[in-house]
């Protein structure tokens, strides 16, 4: 589908971001359409969009639960935000380690998966449009004088604001690699760490690396829809579910899976075609066997880093950032943290608390704008001022 009937020319950056960000909540986010790159834009007005400089009340990095949540309560205090996202949709970890699993802990809500949460999040901060800047991880912060800071991210761009908030979880979460030289060449066309579309491995002879949650759930989707399957799996112990790993067995008696027990150590491959690796099972003989495939998905796991958040200065305990609880700011005025990411006493990581965290740094914000005017705490069913601010 061209953009160019869905947009006036000179394409307007901001538009553009809020049309990914509205794609990502119509159709689901892990199939967001990536409106700024060269496929949906011809390369000059992709490469427009970078280099920008933005000004805003405050930046919010990480666009997870908690970070969406906190779109959500400082637009009802009236606060403008950005948020950046080195993900290139929203979601963090609920997008990327459990998009389909249930979660039952959030309010008024019995069931949901992750992308579910996810999407109701995103419809739910939609009247106050924030502007998402996704495959964007922050790379520098200026403190000035006044107060304010600049943000500067991957992309580019710089943000002038008031104020921080870091919610980005365990960090940006990277995918823990296959450690075979040469193999990353492909990496997202034969070689995949997430499933983003599991109808392109249908009909496929498929082998998985890893033991854990994610290894064994798309092991267990997806057998039914591909030509073979092999789970390979470092060591004896998994690290999944105890149904899941029992499921797997029972498919393996019934000679539907193989499971083998090793490590990947090389491949081969024919005219840029991945055709087939070796593994080296972890029997007495240290057996060496080759197994031929159409493709490899590997879940060894996420690496969370900070980057260059570590080097800003805050006060940190075991790599949580430590906060004032009333308010959730950090070591440094201006900056607070919210979610997986800080620590104090009684801390419970849980998306729940991250939601009351953000509620109250949102206040305390609003407070640090305006410190000479009481902050009244103001409700959505009886306030025409908040109800103004929701659109409704």
């Amino acid at each position: 589908m061209a953009a160019g009937p869905l947009f006036e020319k000179p394409f307007d950056h901001r538009t553009i971001r809020l049309y990914q960000y509205y794609c990502s909540g119509i159709i689901g986010v892990r199939r967001c359409c990536n409106w700024l790159t060269g496929w949906c834009f011809p390369t000059d007005q992709a490469d427009s969009l970078k280099s920008m400089k933005y000004s805003t009340d405050v930046v919010v990095i990480g666009a997870g639960p908690v970070g969406l949540f906190s779109i959500f309560e400082l637009g009802l205090q009236g606060i403008r935000c950005h948020v950046l996202d080195s993900l290139p949709a929203a979601g963090g970890q609920c997008i990327e380690l459990y998009p389909d699993k249930p979660i039952y802990d959030i309010p008024a809500v019995p069931v949901c998966t992750g992308e579910e949460l996810i999407e109701r999040l995103l419809e739910q901060s939609a009247p106050f449009k924030p502007e998402f800047h996704f495959n964007s991880e922050v790379t520098g912060l200026d403190r000035h004088d006044d107060g304010t800071f600049t943000l500067h991210s991957s992309a580019g761009d710089s943000f002038d604001c008031r104020a921080v908030i870091i919610a980005a979880g365990g960090g940006s979460f990277t995918p823990v690699k296959v450690r075979v030289e040469g193999i990353d060449q492909f990496e997202d066309k034969q070689m995949f760490y997430r499933v983003k579309d599991p109808s392109i491995h249908e009909g496929k002879r498929v082998v998985i690396l890893g033991g854990g949650d994610s290894a064994l759930d798309w092991a267990l989707e997806l057998q039914p829809r591909v030509e073979s399957m092999v789970v390979i799996n470092r060591t004896e112990r998994f690290r999944a579910a105890e149904a899941n790993v029992q499921k797997l067995m029972e498919l393996e008696s019934a000679g539907k899976v193989g499971v083998k027990l090793g490590t990947i150590v090389e491949y081969k491959d024919t005219d840029g075609l991945l055709e087939q690796i070796k593994i080296t099972l972890r029997d007495e003989a240290r057996t060496q066997e080759w197994l031929s495939l159409d493709h490899l998905l590997v879940f060894f796991g996420m690496s969370p880093k900070l980057g260059a958040i570590e080097n800003w200065g805050l006060d940190f305990e075991k790599r949580n950032i430590t906060i004032e609880p009333s308010t959730f700011e950090t070591s440094i005025p201006g900056i607070y943290a919210i979610g997986d990411i800080n620590t104090y006493v009684g801390k419970k990581k849980l998306i729940l608390s991250g939601f009351h965290e953000a509620a109250l740094a949102a206040f305390a914000i609003k407070s640090k704008f305006e410190p000479d005017k009481k902050i009244n705490v103001q409700y959505t069913t009886t306030s025409s001022l908040m109800q103004e601010r929701l659109g409704v």
